[in-house]
């Protein structure tokens, strides 16, 4: 048992790092979410001018930058298999779940790096005052989370289509609903500078999203994969 679960480890984290490769010699999916971010957010920004926003509008926006910039990008990283015919190769090294966890993993931090550079822009270019930072980051991380969970399957699913970048759009945004009006509620209130305990609901809810997301996306893989 130790031994498979260290082989299925092992294998994951031989995907990442090849994913890791791949990425940052060619820079497709990096290059593309991180235009896509910095082109929307200098629109917004000088379209607005010197209007102020009130912290729903802006946890709005925010979340609505992150989800465009993120569909841009993580729908790549099951296209390029598909184009560069390495699925095949995939299928007879490593189980699903093994493909799953590590194109997971990377898509993570893929969009954990588009959020370093999106976050401390937003805040100058949008006048963002973060007045409860223990409720922005941890809401932050859990949307992310969630958002990851649900996009990594939904880019297995439309890999193979003709149409993949609207198709993935028309997909992801009803199942990802509920976690963009929670993720912007909870913001919001981080944003208002209320207390820990009044975004804990919100909280609740993104954990409960990203792990029914991440078994869901876990058991339904293999049937996608070997489709």
């Amino acid at each position: 048992m130790g031994i498979k679960s260290s082989s299925w480890v092992s294998k994951s984290g031989w995907l990442l790092l090849k994913e890791l490769k791949s990425e940052f010699r060619t820079r497709y999916a990096l290059n593309a979410i991180l235009m896509f971010a910095l082109t929307t957010l200098t629109v917004v920004s000088f379209s607005l001018g010197l209007l102020s926003l009130n912290p729903q509008l802006q946890s709005a926006l925010f979340w609505l930058v992150i989800f465009f910039s993120s569909i841009s990008g993580l729908a790549q990283v099951f296209v390029k298999e598909e184009e560069s015919k390495t699925v095949n190769i995939l299928k007879l090294i490593a189980a699903p779940s093994t493909v799953f966890l590590g194109k997971f993993l990377f898509n993570m931090i893929l969009l954990l790096l588009l959020e370093i550079l999106i976050v401390p822009l937003f805040i100058i270019l949008m006048n963002l005052r973060i007045l409860n930072p223990w409720l922005f980051f941890p809401m932050l991380f859990l949307g992310s989370l969630g958002l990851v969970c649900a996009t990594t399957l939904i880019a297995a699913i439309i890999s193979k289509a003709h149409i993949k970048g609207a198709l993935f759009a028309v997909l992801s945004f009803p199942i990802l609903l509920p976690l963009l009006i929670t993720a912007i509620d909870g913001t919001r209130l981080s944003l208002q500078g209320e207390a820990f305990s009044a975004g804990w609901d919100n909280l609740r809810l993104l954990i409960s999203y990203a792990v029914v997301m991440f078994v869901a996306s876990i058991l339904l893989f293999d049937f996608v994969w070997n489709e």
